[in-house]
């Protein structure tokens, strides 16, 4: 066991993460086998808004569907949202930026001055603006928000290759006269992908609680699709009279843990840069 991973066991917030994060992902992929009733055709209006029991573990919402069944389904949307929209968005951030820091000149200053555009907009009024342009849908929903948190990744992506282009390993590439592409994409790549990875796990928290808030405004999954923002949207005229239709998918989306006595609060957040952190600690350039 290395001193990186040593150091790593020692935060319970990070384990706690890791725990929660996997656990999620569990239930995501047997969400057919973990979910007590369908989120869809299992609707029985004689038992709408039931509160809690052994039956509903969650309770049931206004058309007596399952809200436990519905959550276990919504974190499939949020998961699949949260890592296709940034691949993209990391795939976009790391070309773009490697490509400037390594070439530099023009195409450093086009590229810087895209990113601080973008930088300039918010990330949920740029979503919206495509949502508004492109309609709802989960289809919309991966367009919109695959394109639009590329920059934080291409920024880091172009100073840690400005740092790197004239490391003796670079250097000695050159003398073996391999061409720029296979540099970048072969040498240097692989020395700063760690802080890469640790953006790319905060980019997944961020996918997901953006998504929710366009699925809440109605622009995002379409009902009955579950998604969690959506379940919030729909359990507004409810929130006082059957509190449990809002209170299950709202902690799904709470902030992660900055402690371990607030691990529990959610998932959306530290937890996911767990695998970021321990991958970081094994591509550190030595110089």
């Amino acid at each position: 066991m290395n001193t990186t991973t040593k150091k790593l066991l020692r935060q319970t917030n990070l384990i706690m993460g890791g725990v929660i994060t996997l656990f999620v992902i569990i239930v995501a992929v047997f969400a057919g086998f973990l979910a007590p009733y369908h989120p869809v055709d299992d609707a029985d209006l004689m038992v709408s808004e039931e509160p809690p029991s052994a039956t509903f573990w969650f309770g049931t919402d206004n058309q007596g569907r399952d809200v436990l069944s519905r959550v276990i389904y919504g974190s499939r949307i949020s998961l699949a949202v949260g890592l296709i929209c940034q691949a993209f968005n990391t795939m976009i951030g790391v070309v773009l930026g490697l490509s400037a820091g390594f070439f530099g000149k023009w195409w450093d200053d086009f590229v810087m001055g895209l990113t601080n555009v973008m930088l300039s907009i918010p990330s949920l009024i740029f979503a919206l603006a495509v949502m508004a342009l492109l309609g709802p849908g989960l289809l919309n929903v991966f367009v919109a928000l695959g394109f639009t948190n590329w920059s934080y990744t291409c920024r880091i992506t172009r100073s840690q290759a400005l740092s790197a282009r004239n490391l003796d390993y670079v250097q000695a590439a050159r003398a073996l006269g391999y061409g720029r592409l296979r540099i970048m994409f072969t040498q240097v790549l692989p020395n700063i992908v760690g802080p890469i990875l640790v953006i790319a796990t905060l980019g997944v928290a961020w996918a997901i609680l953006l998504e929710a808030s366009l699925s809440f405004l109605g622009l995002g999954v379409q009902p009955p699709t579950p998604s969690w923002g959506g379940m919030l949207s729909a359990a507004r005229e409810q929130l006082f009279t059957a509190p449990w239709i809002s209170i299950f998918p709202g902690l799904c989306h709470r902030p992660g843990a900055q402690s371990p006595r607030r691990w529990f609060a959610g998932y959306s957040g530290s937890p996911y840069n767990l695998p970021g952190e321990m991958i970081s600690g094994q591509f550190i350039v030595e110089t």
